[in-house]
């Protein structure tokens, strides 16, 4: 069964790091391109960073350039998103998806992906 699986969220305080990681199993992510999306209630979901299937070429939002990174381990089959000087505005669940049509990324439009997780909840409050 092909699978993505987020980890990493959980409670911070205001100005704190979070990384969240992205697994693949039954596929080689490898052959994907990833994009990081997030949703808070009430709002639409938010693409916020893309990595290339090699790691060479990232995207990311306006809203999060300068303060997350998104990086890739193809040989731990592991996407990661590591997000600093977080704001309470950051609370959603944040999901991970891949496309293998795409060697760069395409965007932020959900129906260009094939896969994603189930999504990890990040809450940014004192």
């Amino acid at each position: 069964q092909l699978q993505l699986v987020e980890s990493g969220g959980g409670l911070v305080q205001p100005g704190g790091s979070l990384r969240v990681s992205c697994a693949a199993s039954g596929f080689t992510l490898g052959y994907y391109t990833i994009a990081w999306f997030r949703q808070a209630p009430g709002k639409e979901r938010e693409g916020l960073a893309c990595i290339s299937i090699n790691g060479g070429s990232t995207n990311y939002a306006e809203s999060v350039k300068g303060r997350f990174t998104i990086s890739r381990d193809n040989a731990k089959n592991t996407v990661y998103l590591q997000m600093n000087s977080l704001k309470p505005e950051d609370t959603a669940i944040y999901y991970c998806a891949a496309t293998v049509k795409y060697y760069v990324c395409p965007g932020y439009v959900s129906t260009l992906y094939n896969y994603w997780g189930q999504g990890t909840q990040v809450t940014v409050s004192s």
